[in-house]
């Protein structure tokens, strides 16, 4: 298999990893969101704690590095928050969607923050993206709109946290960058857990912790697929996971995406699949 191909499959793995994750956090049914996220991080810190002991890493990353860790998983740890709120609230593949408008917004904060040079066509592809998003939400002046709102912050905070990924680049080793991420989650969401905390029954610890292995898996495969293939080549393929949510939401949940959400779908793939060709074709000039 080559490494494009070992990049696509883990990239599908991850995808279904995340899936499976939202889906298992909309199973466990009515529980504060602050609990649902301190669970799937628990699981997370406690999977990735074994691989930094193994491959005898720092815990917590090296000193001029601390600065940056802080602020990655400061505003991962909010967007998770934000996408489990969305998830709980809304048909699971529309959040979904959703939280898959950060590569957008990572162009956008790259632009103002990293000063990348941004291309025309990544402006249009932002732009198409927006259009997709609103098909989506449906905009209207009542209530029903705010878990749409907050899954698009869930998306603006996942993408900031993406963006000081960028610029810690490869400073640090992976599983750090996860551990420290999940660690620093758990510390912050377990005075709310507490605070707010509702009994579990055992179905729901097992969504939960299910939901946090899930998401372990999605991590890994994500950060192991570019390792193999660069992101520009395979990053579409990730967009699966709008796929398996929208199946899963019909068969647990027998919520069906209106037909504007399903517009809204294409619309967002169109945008990325636009980006993935444009990316594809710059690289052959640049190696030609």
């Amino acid at each position: 298999m080559s490494d494009r191909n070992k990049g696509i499959v883990l990239l599908l793995i991850s995808a279904l990893g995340f899936s499976l994750m939202g889906a298992f956090v909309k199973l466990s049914g009515d529980l504060p969101t602050a609990q649902k996220a301190f669970f799937r991080n628990i699981v997370a810190a406690a999977i990735t704690l074994g691989f930094v002991l193994h491959h005898k890493e720092r815990l917590f990353g090296k000193k001029e590095n601390q600065k940056l860790l802080l602020s990655r998983s400061a505003l991962g740890a909010v967007g998770i928050v934000l996408n489990f709120y969305a998830i709980d609230h809304l048909v699971l593949s529309d959040a979904e969607m959703l939280n898959k408008l950060s590569p957008f917004i990572l162009i956008i904060f790259s632009a103002i923050f990293l000063k990348e040079t941004t291309r025309r066509f990544q402006v249009i592809a932002v732009l198409i993206a927006f259009i997709g998003a609103l098909f989506i939400i449906q905009p209207e002046f009542s209530v029903a709109v705010f878990p749409y709102i907050i899954g698009v912050l869930g998306a603006v905070f996942a993408a900031g946290a993406y963006t000081l990924l960028r610029v810690l680049g490869n400073k640090e080793k992976h599983y750090t960058v996860v551990f420290y991420f999940s660690f620093f989650t758990t510390v912050v969401l377990l005075p709310f857990t507490v605070v707010f905390y509702e009994p579990m029954s055992l179905q729901q610890w097992i969504l939960l912790l299910l939901a946090g292995a899930c998401a372990t898996v999605g991590q890994f495969g994500v950060t192991l697929a570019y390792k193999f293939a660069p992101a520009s080549e395979i990053s579409i393929f990730f967009y699966s996971t709008v796929v398996y949510s929208a199946l899963l939401s019909i068969v647990l949940f027998g919520q069906i995406p209106t037909i504007l959400s399903v517009i809204g779908y294409v619309i967002i793939f169109g945008a990325s699949f636009y980006m993935f060709l444009k990316n594809n074709r710059m690289d052959k000039r640049e190696v030609g």
